[in-house]
């Protein structure tokens, strides 16, 4: 029988539609991937900034979380926003039930506007349950400071943050570069294996920039699902964002960042 290629994400929602939960289901469904959620959170929040989050109980999260792999059995996870110590126990918990399939952790630790997501003590826990059963991990510069526990200036500080953070037990790390300043955007991969791919895109001058690194993350994830390696996972992926973001460079949504144009060519859902 023919069944859709899945993909879940476990992350907070976004009322305002362009980050989180939202961006998630929107970039899934744009790549053909049809996307099942667990909510850990609800964000008050639009293109200006977070007000407030409030947790979803953690046993919830777990069970939304089983409720789809035991029934849907995605292909590939996405884990988002995860904002405190039971929410990270609860997934790292559930998730143990289900070895071997690929999973992306975008480690959102502090919004855009400056809103901190991640509760200091749960961070030392996210890195010792959670990192570790990543296939990939995609975090900005700010966020690989914070776990690497330096500050990135050039290409050879993010080489060895990189280190740092492999050294947790992840398999790869994506540090997006996307805060350092000029007419390109550098990425780097890191393997565990010791390969490192750069990918480079020219910046693209928008201040509609809400959601990106949900939006990419999300991306990889449906690419994954797809079936490319971590590596072409990671072009497409790039590339579809690079293309979300040109198409929705010039619209107003909102008065401060609003969000990309995920839908600017979406595709059917993909059968196998």
């Amino acid at each position: 029988c023919m069944r859709y290629i899945c993909a879940l994400t476990i992350a907070g929602s976004d009322c305002s539609g362009g980050a989180g939960v939202q961006a998630d289901i929107k970039t899934m469904s744009a790549l053909g991937v049809y996307a099942a959620t667990a909510i850990t959170s609800i964000t008050v929040q639009n293109t200006k900034g977070v007000q407030a989050v409030h947790g979803v109980n953690p046993l919830i999260v777990a069970d939304q979380i089983k409720a789809v792999m035991d029934d849907i059995k995605p292909d590939a996870v996405k884990i988002g926003m995860v904002n405190d110590c039971a929410t990270i126990h609860a997934i790292a918990d559930t998730l143990t039930f289900y070895p071997n399939i690929p999973i992306v952790i975008d480690p959102i630790m502090i919004s855009t506007s400056g809103f901190r997501l991640m509760k200091q003590d749960a961070l030392e826990l996210f890195c010792h349950s959670l990192l570790p059963m990543a296939t990939l991990l995609t975090p900005n510069l700010p966020e690989a400071e914070i776990l690497s526990n330096m500050k990135i200036y050039t290409i050879n500080d993010m080489d060895i943050a990189a280190q740092r953070i492999l050294s947790l037990g992840c398999k790869a790390v994506l540090i997006k570069g996307g805060h350092m300043t000029g007419d390109r955007k550098i990425d780097r991969l890191y393997m565990a294996n010791g390969i490192v791919q750069t990918f480079i895109r020219k910046t693209i001058d928008t201040r509609n920039t809400h959601g990106t690194g949900c939006t990419l993350s999300s991306a990889i994830t449906s690419f994954i699902a797809r079936g490319l390696d971590l590596a072409d996972a990671i072009a497409a992926a790039k590339n579809y964002l690079s293309q979300a973001l040109e198409a929705g460079k010039d619209i107003h949504i909102g008065e401060g960042h609003g969000p990309v144009n995920h839908l600017f060519k979406p595709e059917k859902l993909i059968t196998l």
